[in-house]
């Protein structure tokens, strides 16, 4: 019997199709799967995994399985699990989890120590959770036999590099999320589409004509502009970052300070990982109704204390949304609790995007093994090689071909002395 936590056992044969489904569509890892199963890189590792419980994790999932590893899965954010998912990873394929959609805080906590305690070899962190828990509470325990893990999002490389720099990180991390294959394509194009899906789904609005704010311009940010600009909303932009605000006005978006934009914004989406984007003084200038959403991957964005202080009643009007009756008189709506709209409200990035990201979880798993003893206790990127070979299998999967450089040319961008 496979130990789980999980919300019905029954859901089974729904999430397997649907596993199947995102299967379909998620061609370079299954080529990874095929290989994996042969080579076994991860044979006798224990691998304790804290990640968003998708039909695309699940395929991760059962690649690293086909690899040799023994799997714990948890959720790495309460509203973001598929219990259809979570239910087929157990009854089909016999792993381990620990994941209910809308579990609360000491559950969450329950779970992430579930995965502790299966004592693992590796991690696979998607915000640092798992990791910063191993550190804190059982650094002279489980800890020690971890030969290092990797990391999937933005917001957990900004807590590693910061545990690097403090001396406090001891094992060492493989940032997944730093290749170009990662987050050129998933942060723009699996979180500016599937953050609107979410906003969609949650509140059925039209975008066209609408004032759309985004918040931050990171690689996220910049997807999330150019989706909603696609379907017809007047898009504005704030940064903290002078370069990027510049490349913002230069795309075409207008850029200005929040406590601006609050007076004319219809709809406010962060996608920055940083604390308090939208603070108290933000949430006394919105415009009557105005509905506010974060894509970071904790909740720590918008600040829900201020909100509530502010209103003079709260009620749940939608899946998803709750409305602020503020103690003016102004609406303001939150959407998904302040967590990650595209996987609380809707199903996350699509497959296709998801399968090069995962695709770098298998190999930095993999390389870990290989490099095991002579990596430090620091962040590392997967080598270029490694990202470059993922993307050429994701071109051959979509019957593409490129140019290959000849040798003189390789010589004559090898050589200083060309040209002269």
């Amino acid at each position: 019997m496979v130990k789980c936590d999980i919300k019905d056992k029954s859901l089974a044969p729904k999430g397997k199709l649907r596993i199947e489904w995102a299967d379909n569509q998620m061609p370079v890892l299954k080529m990874i799967r095929e290989r994996f199963a042969k080579e076994k890189p991860l044979a006798g590792k224990k691998m304790s995994c804290c990640l968003h419980v998708t039909t695309e994790t699940a395929n991760l999932i059962r690649t690293l399985k086909e690899g040799g590893a023994d799997i714990v899965l948890c959720a790495s954010n309460p509203l973001s699990t598929q219990d259809d998912v979570a239910a087929s990873l157990v009854m089909d394929y016999g792993v381990p989890v620990y994941a209910i959609k809308g579990e609360d805080r000491d559950t969450y906590y329950k779970h992430l120590l579930a995965a502790i305690e299966h004592g693992p070899d590796m991690t696979q962190d998607d915000g640092c959770d798992l990791v910063g828990l191993l550190h804190k509470n059982y650094s002279d325990t489980y800890l020690k036999n971890v030969i290092g893990g990797t990391e999937e999002t933005t917001t957990g490389v900004i807590r590693l590099k910061s545990m690097e720099k403090d001396n406090a990180l001891k094992i060492p991390i493989v940032a997944v999320n730093e290749s170009d294959t990662k987050h050129l394509f998933d942060n723009r194009y699996g979180t500016g589409q599937s953050t609107l899906d979410g906003l969609l789904r949650a509140t059925n609005i039209l975008l066209a004509g609408k004032n759309f704010v985004v918040c931050g311009y990171g690689w996220c940010g910049k997807g999330l502009a150019m989706r909603a600009k696609g379907m017809g909303a007047n898009v504005t932009v704030t940064e903290v970052d002078p370069i990027k605000a510049i490349e913002a006005v230069m795309e075409g978006f207008r850029v200005m300070k929040l406590e601006d934009a609050m007076s004319i914004a219809d709809i406010i989406i962060t996608v920055t990982g940083d604390l308090n984007v939208i603070d108290e003084k933000h949430i006394k200038l919105a415009k009557d109704g105005v509905v506010i959403a974060n894509s970071g991957h904790f909740n720590d964005e918008i600040n829900i204390t201020a909100i509530d202080a502010l209103s003079a009643s709260k009620r749940t009007v939608r899946d998803f949304v709750e409305e602020y009756t503020m103690k003016d008189g102004r609406m303001l709506f939150l959407l998904a609790e302040g967590r990650l709209l595209n996987l609380s409200a809707a199903e996350g990035h699509p497959a296709v995007v998801m399968d090069m990201s995962f695709a770098n979880q298998a190999l930095g798993a993999e390389y870990i093994v290989r490099n095991a003893g002579t990596m430090d206790s620091k962040v590392y990127l997967l080598p270029v090689e490694v990202d470059q070979e993922i993307a050429r299998l994701k071109l051959a999967s979509m019957g593409i071909s490129i140019d290959v450089l000849t040798e003189e040319q390789v010589t004559y961008l090898s050589s200083w002395q060309s040209g002269t």
